[in-house]
């Protein structure tokens, strides 16, 4: 699964927007999140759709993210983390 390029991640503008809102995160590059001092999230584009590593304990967790539905329940994951 390979990182998503810049034109897709204009398809996912309105859940970076979501994410650059919320207080502790860092765009490092866009779509690329750290949190602190270590990297927190990042995207990929699959054939069957994008996708989010997100490190909301010690480890990174695999979200698929191409739905308004299912970013938002990642959004509300991430709030419940931090």
């Amino acid at each position: 699964m390979k990182h998503v390029n810049d034109g897709h991640l204009d398809e996912l503008e309105p859940l970076l927007e979501a994410l650059r809102a919320i207080e502790g995160l860092k765009e490092k590059k866009r779509g690329v999140f750290y949190r602190k001092s270590r990297a927190f999230l990042h995207f990929h584009d699959d054939p069957t759709g994008f996708y989010a590593d997100c490190r909301l304990d010690t480890e990174f967790q695999r979200f698929r993210v191409s739905t308004k539905a299912e970013q938002r329940e990642l959004l509300k994951r991430i709030d419940a983390a931090l």
